[in-house]
């Protein structure tokens, strides 16, 4: 029978849990300092993943490598610490690099955009690569000291390897569900920085690594005392009010000033996620004051076509539109106008798989889901799609606004996704996308959506904003002509918002679908314009059409 390891071997495998701990710990904050300046889509994550394997493997042969040279507990420990410091020193170099994505991203500049996503992906490797010498290096150690000599290689290996693989869940765990919420991205990386310190001066012993244990209290209180939040407000002519980190985005309320021709000035709240690239949710200030739908409106924003998405039904009344469920409601700007145009008792089911961005709508956009006066408004902090699987409701209008830019949820694109939308409508029910498109008006997107849709609705209509974006329109019912019903029942609002000022937001946006659409008037969508095969849950390739869609543009902006 085996006798049992000494005292300092199993100090030596606590090390190695408590140093897979750090290393899924540093490594899980990767993605989310990534996030505000290059989102947290599916391209990201594998460039995220795939680095990260490239680091420990050149880790583990490293680790081999100085393990047999110089099998020294000491230099295991030294390891240790240096990565502890290394990683302190991230949240310092990193800003410049994130600044320069980001005005890399706006500017479509590719080829910056891939070299500050490398740059910020490589101030990582020297932290990750050192602590992944800890395996190898444990197992080197453990046979120098084990009576058996080569006879426990097999359980010492698998000793080490099973004690680190439970220490990175540890750490998995610990950061994304605990430390990232509750305390944020930099301050999880200065803890673990210090913690792979003090666990190397644990081991030392020795008044050198204290000296890198202060190094590393001191770079943090540099940086809070010096760098200010994440960053400034992703929007012109914005001033950043708050931001936030929760376990889904980095997240910005920003007011933000604009300036009509006139003189008028409108101040607004906008909600901006991660890496900037779209407003999530637009709230005019002035409606707190006048309580006038038309203030509500965004100027042709897509959240203003919502509304009127039903009235390609012939004969469509107000009356008729009671119930919305909303896939994506960010902090409400789409059931806010439906309550101000349609009426308080209106049935809506708003879905946010969010609850930080739930709570920032209350606090600064003015949400009604916990007010008495509107009961039928209730906010599910869920997914989307696993939402809507449960829910056995029909309703009047579906929405989905998911849509993050630049990438997509790709199970909110498909077949499967859009049946289910659809068993869930009223038989005048309408489903409602945002679908965006580059400014180049570049509609890859669009017509992938819309190709997708066409596989399941009767018929599809295209209302475009008066910005970029593109609203489709899935009826359940066929209508026969929906441009000429729309156009009637454009007619007919401008007559009751005579007698309901309220409807004048629903004839001033009618308007702007019938005359001052960016990419035209609203139009049928019909299978000869169907350019892609329909998404389905086993082949939704979305990412690598924006993908295209983002170099194209870098293409003709650059040339």
């Amino acid at each position: 029978m085996a006798s049992p390891p000494p005292r300092t071997d199993r100090f030596l495998l606590s090390v190695v849990f408590l140093a897979g701990v750090g290393t899924l710990g540093v490594e899980m904050v990767m993605p989310r300092l990534l996030a505000p300046f290059f989102g947290t889509s599916q391209p990201i994550w594998a460039v995220v993943i795939g680095m990260t394997l490239v680091y420990l493997a050149v880790g583990y042969w490293l680790g081999g490598q100085l393990a047999d040279r110089r099998p020294e507990r000491r230099l295991l420990f030294w390891l240790i610490a240096w990565a502890g410091l290394l990683t302190a020193i991230v949240p310092l170099v990193a800003r410049p690099l994130l600044q320069l994505a980001q005005s890399s991203l706006r500017g479509i500049a590719a080829s910056s955009f891939v070299g500050a996503l490398v740059g910020v992906i490589l101030l990582f490797a020297a932290p990750v690569i050192l602590m992944a010498t800890v395996g190898p290096f444990a197992v080197r150690l453990q046979l120098h000291q084990a009576r058996q000599g080569v006879a426990q290689a097999g359980r010492a290996a698998g000793t080490i390897s099973a004690l680190s693989t439970i220490g990175s869940i540890v750490g998995t765990f610990l950061t994304v569900l605990v430390l990232i919420p509750l305390i944020g991205t930099s301050a999880t990386i200065f803890l673990f920085a210090g913690f792979l310190v003090a666990l190397g001066v644990i081991g030392l012993r020795d008044w050198r690594a204290l000296l890198m244990l202060a190094g590393v209290a001191g770079l943090a209180l540099f940086y809070y005392t010096l760098v200010p939040g994440i960053k400034t407000a992703d929007c012109r002519g914005c001033t950043l009010i708050a931001e936030r980190e929760s376990s889904h985005n980095y997240i910005q309320v920003a007011e933000q000033e604009i300036r009509y021709a006139s003189g008028t000035v409108d101040r607004r709240r906008v909600l901006i996620l991660n890496e900037g690239q779209a407003i999530h949710s637009v709230y005019r200030l002035k409606y707190r004051q006048t309580g006038d739908p038309l203030d509500l409106l965004t100027d042709g924003g897509p959240w203003d076509y919502f509304a009127v998405a039903p009235y390609v039904y012939p004969g469509m009344r107000p009356a008729e539109v009671r119930s919305l469920a909303l896939l994506g409601s960010a902090a409400g700007s789409v059931p806010k106008q439906f309550l101000a145009i349609y009426g308080p008792e209106m049935l809506i089911d708003a879905v946010e798989i969010d609850p930080a961005i739930i709570e920032m709508g209350r606090r600064y956009f003015d949400m009604e889901d916990q007010d008495p006066a509107y009961p039928g408004y209730t906010t599910y902090a869920q997914d989307a799609r696993a939402w809507l699987a449960s829910t056995s409701r029909r309703y009047d209008v579906i929405g989905m606004d998911a849509y993050h830019q630049p990438y997509i949820p790709f199970h909110l694109t498909t077949v499967e996704f859009f049946r289910e939308v659809q068993a869930r409508l009223n038989p005048r029910g309408v489903a409602v996308v945002n679908a965006g498109r580059p400014a180049s008006g570049d509609d890859r997107l669009v017509n992938a959506l819309a190709s997708t849709m066409l596989a399941v609705f009767p018929e599809v209509y295209v209302i475009d904003t008066r910005f970029s974006n593109a609203i489709l329109v899935g009826v359940n019912t066929p209508v026969g002509d929906g441009v000429a019903a729309f156009v009637e029942n454009a007619a007919a609002m401008a007559t009751l918002a005579e007698g309901e000022p309220r409807y004048r937001a629903l004839q001033l946006v009618m308007y702007w679908a019938l005359n001052e659409g960016r990419f035209g008037p609203v139009r049928p969508f019909t299978p000869a314009q169907a350019r892609y095969a329909p998404f389905t849950d086993d082949r939704a390739p979305v990412e690598r059409l924006i993908d295209d869609l983002i170099f194209n543009e870098a293409a003709r902006r650059q040339r």
